[in-house]
């Protein structure tokens, strides 16, 4: 069984009704070098440990979360909507 993500309207649902958008990253202004943008798309840190993360919530409210979570543990350690200051 996968992990479990709580979703800041729905509540705590199995990971199996979101689809991951990968690590948060800073997206690049128009008119940025093109070695920013590559980085953007496809360089990941990857690292072991917190990192924090896009989540699609796909088969609830239809919207976009962060998450943190330990990459190691598959704990995750909070949630909140994109654009409000963490816990």
């Amino acid at each position: 069984m996968g992990f479990l993500l709580k979703c800041p309207n729905c509540g705590e649902r199995t990971v199996y009704e979101y689809r991951s958008g990968g690590e948060e990253t800073d997206r690049p202004q128009p008119g940025d070098p093109a070695q920013d943008w590559t980085r953007y798309f496809y360089l990941r840190r990857n690292a072991a440990g917190d990192q924090r993360e896009w989540w699609y919530h796909a088969l609830g409210c239809r919207r976009w979360l962060i998450a943190v979570r330990d990459t190691v543990t598959n704990q995750v350690k909070e949630t909140y909507w994109p654009g409000e200051a963490q816990a």
